[in-house]
């Protein structure tokens, strides 16, 4: 059996700093290093069977149980609306059913041009990504499933809304108008252009009209405050600096009941210190005054001839929006990824923030030289901290989904290389372990699965069940219970 203990955060994270308190009322307490009193003791990860079929795919804390459902590692898996359900499982949110059950809306992060999931309901008739919903109880039983989004793109991240709806975020900015991506497949039959948010109902399906004010980039995560009325995202923009952005709606969505195109989208700066270089590493408990520059030209077509090859290159899309806020002094940071709003804060990770500070882009390693920072913004006034800064692969690797539990913990997903796992952060700074990858191939030789990564925690509204998925070409979803409260995650 793997070491499952060797992430020990007492031991890297005295050595990663000064403590330092934050302030505000949302951040008492927390404390980015583990040197103060323990508030979650799990005790150590071991092997659990899971309750679909015995098999071990999770390694969970004593007492904690869990059971996998919709895996796409064997036969096809037919929905309940006649569609055949994809793999790449990503972000997704929870939304409160009937009779106790949960309404699962789901991301499959599927990149380049074909067959959509749903033809009938497709933004664009020729990409494969989309949502699917799915009615869970809290012991991963599925009651009923169907496609609720099609023919978008590179699904990734999204945010749950608090008016019941989920809002799904592409990763990329392909279109007939753009040249082809990292991957080099063609972006010629693609029918529309891509790199933008659309709104997803948690009952029925989406229309599959992007909200284009809120920019053509490589979203990642959003995150809806009430009081503002307005939304964060985040850009996961692998070989360049990436930004932190907010949409502002024309109309509330609390009133309106939907998020409604034509708004403002600006981009965060630091004031006094043009471009900040926020991707560097950063002192325990850094806080900085913000503002916000805006986008004049958030929703870019560039030139093309249908049937032939665009010639803007897709690093000079990829970046259009950001470079537009830097030239007026906009941060830069690493792979912004996970977000949520809690408590009257945004908290986002950095996946690869931490390190040395860049000088230009890596289009091979990724834009941030660290192993993952998770950061703050408090729009009451306006200040973003660093809570947490990862010393090393051995405490916090590659930090990339986030929620927040019922009592505020925030529960991060790891995407590294060798092993994965779920990981809490308490408001004290106190990192544990949740569940670690042990995932196998279901057929023989069994081959290892454990460098996939975890996407899409969230929990039940009755705080009882964390859902999570496996992000994968073969992808899995867990449904994973305890006394949480009991455990003070």
């Amino acid at each position: 059996m793997p070491s499952i203990d060797r992430r020990t955060f007492l031991k890297g994270a005295a050595a990663s700093g000064g403590a330092a308190a934050l302030s505000g009322g949302a951040f008492a307490g927390f404390i980015a290093r583990a040197a103060a009193a323990s508030e979650v003791d799990l005790g150590p990860l071991g092997p659990v069977a899971d309750g679909r079929d015995g098999i071990v795919r999770l390694h969970l804390p004593a007492g904690f149980k869990y059971q996998s459902f919709h895996d796409t590692d064997g036969p096809p898996i037919v929905l309940d609306d006649g569609t055949t359900l994809r793999g790449r499982h990503d972000g997704m949110g929870a939304f409160v059913g009937s009779n106790g059950n949960s309404i699962l809306v789901r991301n499959h992060e599927i990149n380049g041009p074909g067959a959509p999931i749903a033809p009938d309901i497709s933004y664009d008739t020729m990409a494969q990504g989309g949502c699917t919903t799915t009615i869970v109880n809290g012991f991963g039983e599925v009651q009923q499933a169907w496609t609720s989004l099609s023919g978008t793109q590179m699904n990734c991240a999204g945010g749950q809304m608090p008016w019941d709806a989920w809002v799904s975020c592409e990763e990329t900015v392909n279109g007939p108008d753009v040249a082809p991506d990292f991957t080099g497949v063609s972006n010629v039959p693609l029918t529309q252009r891509h790199g933008f948010i659309f709104e997803v109902p948690t009952q029925g399906v989406s229309d599959a009209e992007p909200v284009t004010s809120a920019g053509r980039f490589p979203h990642e995560a959003v995150a809806f405050d009430p009081d503002e009325g307005i939304l964060y995202l985040t850009e996961d923009n692998f070989a360049f600096p990436s930004g932190f952005y907010r949409y502002i709606p024309p109309s509330n969505p609390m009133v309106t009941g939907h998020l409604e195109n034509g708004g403002v989208l600006q981009m965060l700066r630091v004031i006094g210190t043009p471009n900040a270089h926020l991707e560097a590493g950063q002192t325990a408990g850094a806080t900085y005054p913000v503002d916000w520059v805006t986008i004049e030209d958030p929703n870019p077509t560039f030139p093309y001839t249908p049937g032939v090859t665009a010639p803007t290159p897709n690093d000079t899309a990829l970046t259009h929006v950001g470079n537009q806020g830097r030239a007026q002094g906009a941060a830069h940071f690493s792979r912004l990824e996970g977000q949520n709003f809690d408590r009257g804060v945004v908290y986002f990770t950095s996946t690869q923030g931490g390190g040395a500070a860049e000088t230009g882009p890596e289009l091979l390693t990724g834009y941030g030289n660290g192993t993952g920072q998770v950061w703050a913004y408090r729009p009451a006034d306006q200040t973003l901290t660093c809570v947490f800064q990862s010393p090393g692969a051995s405490v916090l690797e590659l930090p990339d989904n986030v929620t927040t539990s019922p009592r505020g913990t925030i529960i991060l997903c790891e995407d590294g290389p060798v092993e994965n796992y779920v990981r809490g952060l308490t408001r004290k700074g106190q990192l544990f372990n949740i569940a670690l990858n042990q995932l196998r191939r279901n057929a023989p030789p069994n081959a290892p699965r454990f460098g996939e990564e975890f996407a899409g925690s969230t929990f039940s509204r009755s705080g009882k069940t964390l859902y999570v998925n496996i992000q994968a070409a073969q992808a899995i979803s867990f449904a994973i219970w305890a006394n949480w409260q009991k455990h003070g995650v």
